[in-house]
């Protein structure tokens, strides 16, 4: 889906492509999170790193890629990086080398320690926020400090943006969602979580639990719901009009 000129959303996938940054961008794919929870004797499937090589190597297809921005939140635990999230980030960090593609991370509020794997991973690695081209790209969890105007939209994750809806059969469905309008006269982009169990906050109700300071001043009911299912990627309107759904 063309969102604009130069900014497509995947379909079928929490990934947005840059064609001016020759980049996929994407966000919070908390890694080790499967044996985080096996830690605390919740055991699911390991499936969310394949999950998310999977979405990659479905968004390198015919698009020309140089880069992956990831816009906080590679990691899981707040605490120091744990052995699941080592290994993971390792296999992550090999897959986009076998596919000559350079790693960039903007830092989250989960993503503790990492800066020691800055050397040897040859990662680039953003405290918060970093400015390319025209995008400003920051977590989310602090409050933007643009300071440029030539920077027309930002771009944003630690929301984990989805919309509740009812289907045909009755049945309430939850979808994850970009979430696209205005902050402060720029444009705004809030990617989905990419982790694979991360169903979702829920902002299509009528009192949405927003995380970010950000939506103190941007109105999450006047923004547009561009939601992920059954392998394509739809533009559901405002906010405001689904409420209820």
């Amino acid at each position: 889906m063309e969102l604009t000129d130069d900014i497509e959303l995947v379909d079928g996938v929490p990934i947005a492509y840059i064609r001016s940054l020759a980049a996929l961008v994407f966000s919070d794919l908390h890694l080790g999170y499967e044996g985080k929870m096996a830690k605390k004797g919740v055991f699911v499937p390991k499936v969310n790193l394949k999950h998310i090589n999977d979405a990659i190597a479905h968004s390198l297809k015919g698009r020309d890629v140089k880069q992956l921005i990831i816009v906080g939140d590679i990691k899981n635990d707040f605490s120091t990086v744990d052995t699941e999230e080592f290994n993971e980030l390792y296999e992550l960090i090999s897959f986009a080398k076998e596919r000559s593609l350079s790693l960039v991370l903007i830092k989250g509020n989960h993503d503790n320690f990492v800066d020691r794997y800055k050397e040897p991973f040859n990662l680039e690695i953003h405290s918060q926020s970093a400015r390319m081209g025209n995008y400003f790209f920051f977590h989310g969890e602090e409050m933007p400090n643009v300071g440029d105007n030539e920077v027309s939209t930002l771009i944003m994750g630690h929301e984990h943006p989805a919309i509740v809806i009812t289907n045909a059969a009755g049945r309430r469905e939850k979808l994850r969602c970009f979430l696209y309008g205005k902050y402060k006269k720029r444009n705004l982009l809030v990617l989905p979580a990419t982790n694979f169990f991360s169903t979702g906050n829920e902002v299509n109700v009528h009192s949405p639990s927003m995380l970010s300071p950000v939506f103190h001043g941007a109105k999450v009911k006047g923004m547009s719901a561009i939601a992920l299912g059954y392998g394509s990627t739809e533009d559901f309107g405002k906010v405001s009009d689904l409420i209820g759904m």
